[in-house]
C-alpha cells in the first residue's frame, strides 16, 4: 500500500453487510441486525490513518458506513471454508461519488470508492521467489502473513464492467469491476457472485 494524495482518498461508502452466502437456511442475523457488528473486526495498515466505520441503516438496509479521508483500513470477517461450488456471495454498496483521478491500474493512483475483498488460503510453497519476499515483508510490517490470493470486487472510474484488473503492486491480487463511472451513484447496487480464487 502507498500513501495517496487527499484528492484521491476522500470518499464515503455505504455497504450492505457483505458476504451473505446464498442457499443459507435463513438470512444471517448479522445482515439484519447491526448490533451484531462484533463479527467484524477492524484491520489497520502500518503508517495509515484509519477509515471510520459505523453500523447504520440506509434506505431500509443494515449497512456499514465507511468514511475515508486520506486513510486506508478495512473491516474484515472470517467466513467458513467452503467447497468451490458453494462459494456464492451477495453484497450491496451505495456510493455517493467516484474519486477524480483514481486509476486502479496505476500504483500511485490505485483508489476506488468501493471494494469488497475476499482472501483465499493456498500453498505458499508454490509462490514465486518475488512473492515470497513480498509476503515476508508484509508479515514483518503487519504481524500476519498476507493471504495466498485476493479477489476484490471494485467500483472503477472507467474500466468496463466485468473487466479483470491486475494489482500494480502484487500479481496475487485481482480486481473485478462490478460498477463503473457515475451512472449508478447514490443508489443501492446489489451483486451476486460465484467466488473463485
Amino acid at each position: 500500500m502507498t500513501s495517496r494524495p487527499a484528492t484521491l482518498s476522500r470518499r464515503t461508502l455505504i455497504a450492505g453487510l457483505p458476504a451473505c452466502l446464498w442457499g443459507c437456511a435463513a438470512t444471517p442475523p448479522w445482515l439484519a441486525e447491526p448490533r451484531l457488528a462484533a463479527d467484524w473486526q477492524p484491520l489497520t495498515l502500518p503508517g495509515k490513518r484509519e477509515t471510520r466505520y459505523t453500523a447504520v441503516h440506509k434506505e431500509g438496509r443494515a449497512a456499514w458506513h465507511a468514511h475515508a479521508d486520506s486513510s486506508a483500513s478495512m473491516l474484515r470477517r472470517q467466513l467458513p471454508a467452503l467447497p468451490a461450488h458453494e462459494r456464492r456471495v451477495e453484497f450491496a454498496w451505495w456510493v455517493a461519488q467516484t474519486i477524480p483521478g483514481a486509476d486502479l491500474t496505476q500504483a500511485d493512483r490505485a483508489d476506488s470508492p468501493a471494494r469488497v475483498a475476499f482472501a483465499f488460503d493456498g500453498d505458499h510453497a508454490r509462490l514465486s521467489t518475488r512473492n515470497r519476499m513480498q509476503f515476508q515483508m508484509a508479515e514483518m510490517l503487519t504481524g500476519e502473513a498476507p493471504p495466498y490470493a485476493t479477489l476484490m470486487y471494485v467500483w472503477d472510474n472507467h474500466a468496463p464492467v466485468e473487466s479483470v484488473l491486475r494489482s500494480p503492486r502484487s500479481d496475487r491480487i485481482r480486481k473485478l469491476v462490478l460498477d463503473s463511472g457515475d451512472q449508478h451513484l447514490r443508489r443501492w447496487r446489489t451483486h451476486r457472485r460465484q467466488l473463485s480464487a
